[in-house]
């Protein structure tokens, strides 16, 4: 659509679509997905910014003195949901407003904004292309999920072993319904575990992606009678779900910024300062990149998934590696982030990074070769190798710590962010869990 009459086609293709519902979906600062409905006839009224709605009502926005809040939508997220048969249902992603008219601070789509801004004015466009791994259980006679999972498959296992296959093929199906382009989709190392991975494009577009994936792979699971779950670390003793990112910068004529043909390994200056800035403040925007309690359950020895704070070209222990592939397809892929997390936050803190690498010339420590798995705790000190984050109160502890991160999301968010971890934490620290009972009740 053309930016003048956008307006105007959007009405016009709503029209002849015969939708009749518009759902405005926003994201609050947990990463939740949240909506009002309108009807058809309040859509022009939506388009010129007018539907107000309670921030106060919303997790980590605003006290109830100040809580009116506006939605501003983005005119090209327009998309009709195909798996609706009866009336005709649409949705536009939104930006949240204060009532001056200002951005709200709080508002995570805003937040990521304000750095992709940083980027641009630095010369750079920030890509990402996410791999999102989910599980899928069964259902009780209640329809509460359970932990029974609908298959004992694994990876790349194909039906009928993988009785997710028909669900997932519909997934995959709905996206490209939706304007997705899927590059893959298959069958998770753990039983009931999957994943889809889908073109990489800007990051604003990859957040509103993983949202909508999120919110169509539940929708289109339970469907089936499953239940979809993208929490790190469901089921004790088998391989954890996480999001890789996979991520470059372009400059603003569409060249790959981390290519150089001439460079070791064909990795540019820039890219190398990128990925020293990723590694520099990792620590510090974990705590965004796994948000739960529950994410530090995955990022364990012995899972595939990475706990010690280093890079390599084809070593996959690490961090961060660096795919084969060169020319436009050269990229840094971060491992430890899962799909618990905001994406607008987590892609905010990552591209923060990498930009005070850049800025400031930060260049990464030497490249692991060997599995860090099987490196002594002495070799591990000796090379300056650190961890992540053990638990979700350390990762945040190291994210009030850093001024870059912290510059990252804004004061608001950092407030209303570390309040929701520390209280989840604190809850957390206090339960009595079976693994306590079984262990100790019976001893003492």
């Amino acid at each position: 659509m053309s930016k003048k009459n956008s307006k105007e086609e959007l009405l016009r293709k709503a029209k002849e679509l015969e939708v009749e519902f518009i759902h405005l979906q926003f994201t609050d600062i947990l990463g939740v997905m949240k909506n009002v409905s309108i009807t058809i006839e309040q859509l022009e009224k939506a388009l010129d910014n007018e539907i107000m709605f309670d921030g106060s009502s919303i997790d980590g926005f605003v006290r109830i003195e100040e809580s009116d809040m506006y939605l501003r939508p983005d005119i090209s997220t327009f998309e009709v949901f195909p798996w609706v048969n009866h009336s005709k249902e649409a949705r536009l992603i939104c930006d949240v407003y204060k009532a001056d008219g200002t951005p709200f601070d709080g508002c995570p789509r805003n937040t990521l904004k304000k750095v992709i801004k940083e980027a641009a004015d630095m010369g750079y466009m920030f890509n990402v292309g996410p791999e999102c791994e989910f599980f899928l259980f069964h259902t009780d006679e209640r329809g509460e999920p359970s932990l029974e999972t609908h298959d004992n498959a694994g990876y790349f296992d194909l039906a009928p072993i993988d009785l997710g296959g028909n669900a997932r093929k519909e997934m995959t199906t709905t996206l490209k319904e939706m304007g997705f382009q899927i590059e893959a989709s298959h069958h998770e190392v753990a039983p009931g575990q999957h994943e889809i991975d889908f073109e990489y494009a800007d990051a604003l577009t990859t957040a509103d992606n993983i949202m909508t994936f999120k919110m169509v792979v539940r929708i289109i699971a339970q469907r089936h009678g499953l239940h979809a779950t993208f929490m790190p670390k469901p089921k004790y003793g088998i391989n954890g779900s996480g999001m890789h990112i996979n991520m470059s910068l372009a400059t603003l004529e569409g060249k790959n910024a981390f290519y150089e043909e001439s460079n070791y390994m064909q990795f540019s200056q820039t890219a190398f300062n990128f990925l020293g800035g990723v590694v520099k403040h990792a620590k510090a925007f974990a705590s965004l990149t796994n948000p739960t309690v529950n994410s530090y359950k995955r990022l364990v020895p012995g899972y595939e998934a990475p706990v010690m704070i280093a890079w390599s070209a084809s070593n996959r222990s690490p961090l961060i590696r660096i795919p084969a592939k060169r020319g436009q397809s050269t990229r840094i892929e971060l491992r430890n982030p899962d799909p618990s997390a905001n994406p607008y936050l987590a892609l905010a803190a990552i591209l923060k990074a990498g930009l005070d690498g850049i800025k400031n010339k930060i260049d990464p420590p030497a490249p692991v070769t060997k599995n860090l798995y099987k490196m002594s705790d002495k070799e591990l000190k000796e090379r300056g190798i650190e961890s992540l984050p053990s638990n979700l109160y350390e990762a945040v502890q190291e994210l009030a710590k850093d001024d870059v991160i912290k510059d990252a999301i804004g004061e608001h968010v950092f407030n209303r962010f570390t309040d929701a971890a520390l209280y989840e934490w604190n809850a957390y620290s206090r339960y009595i869990s079976e693994w306590e009972l079984d262990r100790y009740l019976r001893k003492f």
